[in-house]
């Protein structure tokens, strides 16, 4: 569990830094913040392609060596970007980042739901989703101040990488080496059965797409909020990583506190409240008239995406029980498709409509996403949904 915990901190950093110092790169190559930030927009695309061959490849392939493999995608990634004389050689490096998410990502999830039973596993995914935010924490302080010593190419040598490196080691170590247990071998027909399960499951399908819509909303806050504040109300880098240590702190803590909350309310209860109430607060920090209001709109709204994401996770993963593996990964594609559709959506608003029209529009998407949750997605561990 440590492993997976460590594994999901260690492939943020490269998030962290291109949020947080947006601004900076696109100093570098002559690039507005809005075309900077499809940055986001080319990593999602890539995770997306690579989620969906996860799909194949983890019911052929070792969980811990697609695990590693990514991780190791990552620090070419990195190392990339540090080296990139130019806009395009930085997107196609930042784009192996998308590669090795999808990769470790899904893998982390089935191995929770091959190992733990179910009553563990909501704890357990809250602990990923927190390990994954908890790097935001540690990561905006240390990138921040490691960017203004030497620009935004030092974190990724400085810190990003020996973070992946360290992250590698330790899940060489921790990780068990087990095959696609749940999943059938690769026979005839796996592959097919594996897609087929998912995607003529209403209930599966309606949790893909929940996913992809509150992934899209999430934008706002995760990859355009520092950048707001540091042009709507002249923050430096220092103050803007602060709020993103701010937000990160609360969405881990949303995480943790998640486990408890969907055990006594339920898997799919959680997720609709959680995404009804992320959607608003998402909306409603552009429109703050003041910082700290801001601030503590993103920190709340933040809150409820660590409970939504977790809660989430916990649904998608009780969907297709012999194919966790094809269903998380699928479920990792639709993730990164939803923060692709976010981060371009987003910046078409943020050049027609600004900040405001950004977060009416983002913060809508979850609230969507709440609907299509509440009205077609099925918990397959309560016995009266399921027979209902």
């Amino acid at each position: 569990m440590s492993s997976l915990i460590m594994s999901s901190f260690a492939s943020g950093p490269i998030s962290v830094l291109a949020s947080l110092l947006l601004i900076d790169i696109g100093s570098t190559f002559d690039t507005s913040v809005g075309v900077t930030g499809q940055l986001n927009t080319i990593y999602s695309i890539a995770a997306l392609i690579v989620a969906l061959l996860m799909g194949v490849l983890s019911t052929r392939f070792r969980h811990k060596s697609l695990f590693l493999t990514g991780l190791v995608l990552m620090l070419v990634s990195a190392m990339g970007c540090y080296l990139a004389p130019d806009f395009l050689t930085m997107m196609l490096s930042f784009s192996l980042s998308g590669v090795g998410y999808a990769m470790v990502n899904p893998m982390a999830f089935a191995l929770v739901g091959k190992h733990l039973p179910v009553g563990r596993r909501p704890n357990a995914v809250g602990g990923i989703v927190a390990g994954g935010a908890l790097v935001y924490v540690v990561g905006a302080p240390i990138i921040a101040l490691v960017a203004g010593v030497g620009g935004w190419r030092l974190p990724l040598a400085g810190f990003v990488a020996p973070v992946l490196v360290f992250g590698f080691l330790f899940s060489s170590v921790g990780l068990p080496s087990v095959r696609a247990g749940e999943e059938p071998r690769a026979e005839k027909g796996t592959y097919y059965r594996s897609f087929k399960e998912v995607f003529t499951s209403r209930s599966a399908v309606a949790c893909l797409l929940g996913d992809l819509l509150r992934s899209a909303s999430f934008v706002a806050v995760v990859f355009y909020s520092a950048s707001f504040v540091r042009q709507r109300f002249q923050a430096s880098t220092d103050v803007a990583s602060v709020v993103i240590i701010a937000a990160a702190m609360s969405y881990v803590i949303g995480s943790l506190v998640s486990g408890s909350i969907v055990n006594r309310l339920g898997r799919k209860p959680s997720v609709v409240l959680a995404a009804l109430m992320a959607g608003p607060f998402t909306a409603a920090f552009v429109f703050a008239p003041d910082f700290y209001v801001s601030v503590a709109l993103v920190i709340i709204a933040s809150w409820f995406f660590g409970l939504v994401a977790s809660a989430a996770n916990s649904l998608t993963l009780e969907q297709a029980p012999r194919f966790r593996g094809t269903m998380m990964s699928i479920d990792t594609a639709a993730l990164n498709f939803g923060s692709a559709v976010g981060t371009v959506v987003g910046g078409l608003a943020l050049l027609l409509f600004g900040y405001e029209g950004l977060g009416i529009i983002l913060g809508a998407l979850c609230i969507v996403g709440a609907i299509i949750w509440g009205l077609f997605a099925i918990d397959p561990t309560m016995t009266s949904e399921v027979s209902a």
